[in-house]
């Protein structure tokens, strides 16, 4: 053992334990057993994967860091996960390398079908924002660090565009990590007034970037939640300030899309003109009349005024980590005459667009990995196994191309059941390249509008 470390031997590890034990002793606390001292420690009942003195075991699970914590007042359990019919989901979901040739033909005619009409030729805005113009030329950078610039830059770029970028808002961003993409928005408003934001992540995050942000006009908060069961209502930062919302996010991974635009569009209603008048009904008629409710009352009040969220941006990945249960485009699907059934086919075969299910695709899934998740915690894993892909069942019918081109397919699809749900929210909503394939493969961006603001600008 290293001098000053404990001398137990880790055999699973291979080395020895590196933690450092009281002094004169020559084991630490989870290894002291072998001293042959008369006290016994047992697994943690909270978890077993860690041992405690027995006769210490009820002061050590008041302070275990696997002891459940108090739920903050913004969890409302499953408030975003949308409905829950047992009936819709099959009990066993057939794996695509178990289908058929005939079968799997069946479902490339479907998707063909599904898709004839939409539009599959996205517009490429590749834009930039003055914040980053001088990371973006420092040549301190690797290249991992400069892909990540310029998808940030745009991103920036396309809500300068929308005329997101300005006082008075609250920018919530949603699966943050080490919160980059809040940062640059912070910079990009260093001179602006009455701006907050909301870093919502699941899991601790370490090396966050939270420090850098000692502006005196703007707050920064982070929501250890999921999203699944965030209630925007209850935060207390947005129930005092009641400022509108713009909602964010860099690859924000498969179903906690579908979350976070339920957790925005459908959980945050506050009443605009503080009346009890049911939220979800003012919505209503607001998005099929195009036309807020208290100007059609005569209050005169500007309609975005009455839309809680202002805007949404999010950089869309990991399609085949999509849910039916959570997905919002389930009605779309259905008006196509498709179910959970051929969802669970296509969200699998979405990963043929990145993959493009090559021979080497454990060469093709490290070198996705490489562009975008390269030492860092913001940006989600994606690997791809032969059993999830069915290429057995494929070899010889389809070429790499052609999987491309279907898994490309299988995306937009989804995707455009996400846009006719905002759609019918009141929302103006798009999709569009908003950076070069060489700098990330998953290279869409989701952005949308109230409809009135593209009528009217805001006051800014």
């Amino acid at each position: 053992p290293e001098p000053g470390r404990c001398g137990y031997f880790v055999r699973r590890k291979g080395r020895f334990c590196r933690m450092v034990p009281a002094p004169g002793r020559r084991f630490c606390g989870e290894h002291g057993q072998e001293e042959q001292n008369d006290r016994k420690r047992i697994p943690c009942p909270l978890d077993p994967k860690h041992t405690v003195y027995e006769d210490q075991l009820q002061k050590h699970l008041k302070k275990c860091n696997s002891r459940e914590k108090p739920k903050p007042v913004y969890f409302v359990q499953d408030i975003n996960a949308g409905l829950k019919d047992v009936a819709e989901i099959p009990e066993k979901q057939v794996s695509l390398s178990s289908l058929s040739i005939e079968e799997m033909q069946n479902l490339i005619i479907k998707l063909k079908k599904a898709s004839n009409g939409l539009e599959l030729h996205l517009k490429e805005q590749i834009l930039s924002h003055q914040a980053l113009q001088e990371a973006l030329n420092d040549p301190k950078n690797g290249e991992s660090a400069f892909k990540h610039l310029k998808q940030q830059a745009s991103i920036l770029g396309n809500m300068e565009k929308l005329h997101l970028l300005g006082p008075g808002r609250c920018f919530v961003e949603f699966g943050a990590g080490r919160g980059k993409l809040s940062h640059w928005v912070d910079v990009a408003l260093q001179n602006v007034e009455s701006v907050q934001f909301l870093l919502v992540e699941r899991a601790t995050t370490r090396f966050k970037v939270d420090g850098k942000h000692k502006r005196r006009d703007s707050v920064f908060e982070r929501l250890q939640v999921d999203i699944q069961h965030l209630c925007l209502n209850k935060v207390p930062i947005l129930e005092k300030t009641k400022l509108p919302v713009v909602g964010i996010g860099k690859h924000l991974c498969g179903a906690a899309t579908d979350l976070a635009l339920r957790c925005l569009v459908e959980s945050y209603t506050p009443c605009c003109d503080g009346e009890n008048e049911e939220p979800a009904a003012k919505r209503s008629r607001t998005a099929t009349t195009g036309v807020a409710p208290d100007t059609a009352a005569g209050h005169g009040e500007k309609p975005e005024d009455c839309k809680p969220v202002a805007g949404i941006v999010i950089a869309l990945c990991c399609h085949h980590k999509c849910d039916w249960t959570h997905y919002v485009g389930r009605e779309f699907f259905k008006s196509v005459g498709l179910g959970p059934v051929e969802f669970h086919y296509f969200q699998r075969m979405s990963s043929w667009a990145t993959c493009g299910m090559r021979e080497t695709t454990h060469k093709a899934s490290t070198s996705e990995e490489s562009e975008d998740q390269p030492n860092d915690t913001e940006e989600h894993e994606r690997t791809f196994s032969r059993t999830e892909s069915g290429s057995d069942t494929l070899q010889g019918i389809l070429t790499v191309e052609e999987r491309k081109e279907i898994g490309c397919l299988c995306k937009r699809l989804i995707d455009h059941g996400r846009i006719e749900y905002l759609q019918q929210q009141g929302y103006k909503a798009a999709l569009q390249y908003y950076t070069e394939s060489a700098v990330s493969l998953e290279n869409v961006l989701l952005t949308a509008v109230p409809s009135p603001s593209l009528i009217k600008e805001p006051t800014i």
